[in-house]
């Protein structure tokens, strides 16, 4: 039954355009393609980036941090109460009046107590701006070799100029060296992420964030298997371009550099706009989606790159509605630029990356 199963997940006719097999993809004439196999080393990356994620954030991030004046802050600890303790984790973490009279009646305390206890609960829980600081310092110091990296290896392909050539001799285009580190680095940075989720930031696009790691997951792993690297490559190089300003503003805004921020917030969502809402669906998109017909017939995997590619579409757009509304309060006074946290984005989060 696996073998079966196994059979029909890779049937050529699935993934590949119509008189192509897997075999097509076999490494030879000097040729060497991308295979699934390649993908298993993204794992341990993955666990190698977080360990290295813990010697830079307690290295350099930190001292970082103390340098820019920014302190852990010591919250006051709740008393140990299982009563309450209970119903904050498995309740709410705000409980209304009426359940906050029924437990100070079973543990005996006053409605005070009761409410100050909650308080100093959520508190324990809140993130501290150095927290925040070193997770986004980690991000910074990624998407911005990743920006640049992706620039040395793309700077003189013909591709990236002119985005017919992403298909030129499809599929048989061998794979550079420069291409299978460009998608091993992002595909377990972003593994990382995933990893590494539970014990982050918790933000307000939490959900959205974990959708977008995926999506960009699920997208980069077909890319490579059927050897969409070319775009692949496009794709991920217009997520870095906008991360690195986000994280950048983040970090100023935590270091309470105000103007710095609201100058680096402000070029942050005009390249956003740029690279999410303009260059990826009226280049990026079109290419996938227009030119490959050109040459070959629509199939369904074809169709399923496109879908994941809309699917990020979407989540630029939900990203850039808050990226409005914030201008907006901000131009209107009603709140200060980036204030109580940029929890709208990021890689990371961000309004992310992929």
């Amino acid at each position: 039954m696996f073998d079966t199963l196994y059979e029909w997940f890779w049937w050529d006719r699935i993934w590949l355009p119509v008189n192509l097999t897997w075999s097509d993809l076999e490494d030879r004439d000097g040729r060497v393609y991308a295979k699934a196999s390649h993908l298993y080393v993204t794992v341990p990356y993955a666990f190698a980036f977080l360990f290295v994620r813990y010697l830079f954030e307690r290295w350099i991030a930190t001292p970082l941090a103390v340098s820019a004046g920014i302190q852990q802050r010591v919250h006051l600890k709740a008393e140990d109460n299982p009563i309450l303790e209970a119903y904050y984790t498995t309740h709410y973490r705000n409980p209304v009046q009426a359940d906050i009279d029924g437990l100070s009646k079973k543990c005996s305390l006053s409605v005070r107590q009761v409410q100050r206890w909650f308080r100093r609960r959520r508190s324990q829980d809140r993130p501290g701006v150095l927290k925040k600081f070193r997770e986004a310092s980690w991000r910074f110091v990624f998407y911005l070799s990743a920006f640049i990296g992706g620039i040395i290896a793309l700077y003189d392909k013909e591709w990236f100029y002119d985005t017919r050539e992403v298909w030129t001799d499809f599929p048989r285009q061998s794979m550079l060296e420069s291409q299978y580190w460009y998608y091993v680095l992002e595909m377990s940075f972003y593994g990382s992420l995933l990893f590494s989720v539970a014990f982050d930031v918790k933000r307000k696009d939490f959900k959205e964030q974990i959708i977008h790691h995926l999506a960009t997951l699920v997208l980069l792993s077909f890319s490579w298997c059927v050897n969409y690297i070319r775009i692949g490559t496009l794709v991920m190089l217009v997520h870095d371009a906008s991360d690195v300003l986000m994280e950048s503003a983040k970090l100023f805004n935590y270091a309470k550099w105000e103007k710095t921020c609201k100058t680096l917030f402000v070029l942050f969502a005009i390249v956003f706009m740029v690279t999410r809402l303009i260059i990826y669906p009226f280049w990026l998109i079109h290419c996938t989606w227009v030119y490959p017909i050109q040459h070959y017939p629509a199939f369904f995997g074809y169709y399923f790159f496109n879908v994941m590619l809309v699917v990020l579409l979407c989540l630029h757009m939900f990203w850039a509605y808050l990226i409005l509304c914030m201008i907006r309060k901000f131009v209107t006074g009603t709140v200060s630029l980036l204030s109580k946290n940029a929890s709208m984005a990021d890689n990371g989060h961000k309004p992310s990356h992929t």
